[in-house]
């Protein structure tokens, strides 16, 4: 009697792995970053494990709090790093852009006048790299600690699809509340005020595409040491130096003026460079009047200048050009206001003052 043939065994079905997304290494990794969120929580943070959104307290209790707001007004903000983010793939290095995300949301939320309240994150990879995510996570909880804002959420989406290995994107959003007889108004941009800088850290998060152009056409090598830049850091690690935090010393400023409204406006220096986010504060009766020698540009403008041959006035569009946060003062205070903010720790340059006009920047060369 012949043998009937044995079966095979069926073939195993299909596993979300077998599509590209490790079910497992992303619980693993969201259950390992749970004490870095953590960290950034103050009592206004409600606890709630295992909730689908996180809980903060908005109207909140007098006794717990040491001020209350009248006539609360939330302001939010969402941004992302650009290209930059190229950049840090290209090097291996995740430990900066993080930091990023939460300064372009948040130094947007405080020109408002605005206090950051929380901050939550999303972060889209082709697949779950704990040591990737990790290092991510942990600039933006560093950064919103410094901010004085807490990370309540986020979202980490693996889809191979959509990305290319070494690709991934950021985006963050923010929250922020102000008091609305506080809030920022341009109309209150008067001829006399004071134009006050601050200095920015190098090239922020705007520009990268130029940048990385610059990097490809003249062969630049991120690893080398430029000792025209800095001695110490790769060329690299120079154009990855983050976006500065602006937001404790300018929230300690406006906390420090209860009563008197002596800024009259605000601008983060972002894509566009300084005269363009700066119009944009302005009131069409008035015009910013600004001396290119009042402020030291960073050598790494100069140097990206002179390897891509860049035109001044595209520079001027791209780049924040050292200049990363802008206050228009009331002139009886300009003085006081540039003391606080220098012992806070930031350099502080008078660029020049507003005039009659109409809503324009004028860039003087002397």
């Amino acid at each position: 009697m012949a043998k009937r043939p044995a079966k095979s065994a069926p073939a195993p079905g299909l596993t979300y792995a077998d599509a590209g997304v490790d079910l497992a290494t992303y619980d693993a990794l969201i259950a390992g970053i749970g004490s870095m969120v953590r960290r950034t929580h103050g009592p206004r943070v409600i606890h709630n494990p295992g909730g689908f959104a996180g809980l903060f307290r908005l109207d909140f209790n007098q006794k717990l709090f040491q001020r209350n707001y009248t006539d609360p007004v939330l302001v939010a903000c969402c941004d992302g790093v650009g290209t930059k983010l190229k950049l840090a793939s290209q090097m291996g290095r995740y430990d900066t852009v993080g930091i990023d995300l939460v300064a372009m949301s948040v130094n947007d939320l405080i020109v408002q006048g605005a206090e950051p309240l929380f901050f939550l994150d999303y972060i889209a990879v082709p697949k779950v790299v704990p040591e990737q995510l990790n290092a991510l996570v942990r600039g933006v909880a560093e950064a919103c600690l410094a901010s004085g804002c807490s990370l309540i959420g986020g979202e980490t989406a693996e889809m191979p699809d959509i990305y290319d290995k070494n690709e991934f994107d950021m985006a963050g959003f923010a929250v922020g509340v102000v008091e609305l007889k506080k809030a920022i108004d341009p109309l209150r941009v008067a001829p006399g005020d004071v134009v006050l800088g601050l200095a920015s850290d190098g090239l922020h998060s705007n520009g990268f595409s130029l940048v990385r152009k610059i990097v490809k056409t003249r062969k630049l090598k991120l690893d080398s040491i430029r000792s025209d830049l800095d001695p110490d850091r790769t060329l690299g690690e120079v154009l990855l130096t983050p976006t500065r935090l602006y937001a404790e010393p300018i929230v300690r400023l406006l906390r420090s003026y209860r009563v008197k409204k002596v800024i009259s406006g605000m601008a983060h220096i972002t894509g566009g460079g300084l005269a363009q986010n700066l119009e944009r504060v302005l009131n069409d009766r008035t015009d910013a009047v600004l001396r290119r020698k009042a402020w030291e540009v960073p050598p790494v403008f100069r140097f990206l200048q002179e390897q891509g041959k860049i035109e001044q006035h595209e520079m001027d569009r791209v780049f924040n050009m050292g200049i990363g946060y802008v206050l228009i003062v009331r002139p009886a205070f300009a003085e006081a206001v540039a003391r606080r903010l220098s012992r806070s720790g930031e350099t502080v340059y008078t660029l020049g003052e507003i005039r009659a006009g109409s809503g324009k920047v004028r860039l003087l060369s002397r």
